[in-house]
């Protein structure tokens, strides 16, 4: 998640879940840019109603057009993002798991990705433009959106970043 030093760009006051990250770089979504849109608007497909209604978020600002979803399987102990969690960008694997279970999965859809190439996410780290958070399925899936960035801070424990979540976020409004 930002840490402060990103005033004026996309990644201002977002939280990130960084999906992989090897020797080839990392691919993150942000999870607190909730588009307008709904998935039925952005996608033609046939889907079950469900899906079709779900909101979009904006991933990144990387291939505004890339789909990619997280959904939860509690029999997937060893998800690809972490337990219990797996991310997808199947449009066909998406309909499928959407029509296997349409009322209960808990499910978000991506436009766009937040992509770093290798180093250059260490490079921002050193510098500190982000702060590291565990993930959780309550953060990806049931945190209040607008509220995120600034719940997860507040629950640290340095009193800079107490001190940032409560700062406005243009600095001229203090």
């Amino acid at each position: 998640m930002d840490g402060g030093n990103l005033t004026g760009s996309f990644f201002q006051r977002s939280v990130v879940l960084i999906c992989q990250h090897d020797r080839e770089g990392a691919f993150g979504l942000v999870l607190n840019r909730k588009s307008e849109g709904k998935v039925g608007e952005l996608i033609v497909a046939d889907m079950p109603d469900a899906l079709r209604d779900q909101a979009v978020y904006l991933g990144g600002p990387v291939q505004a057009s890339a789909l990619s979803y997280l959904h939860v399987d509690p029999g997937l102990l060893e998800g690809n993002v972490f337990s219990n969690v797996a991310l997808g960008h199947s449009l066909e694997t998406l309909i499928e798991l959407a029509e296997a279970n349409p009322a209960g999965q808990q499910m978000r859809v991506f436009a766009g990705y937040a992509g770093w190439a290798p180093g250059q996410l260490e490079d921002e780290m050193k510098r500190g433009a982000w702060v590291t958070h565990p993930a959780t399925v309550d953060l990806v899936f049931n945190a209040e959106v607008e509220a995120l960035w600034r719940g997860i801070l507040l629950s640290r424990l340095e009193w800079q970043l107490r001190l940032l979540a409560n700062a406005p976020e243009d600095l001229n409004w203090n």
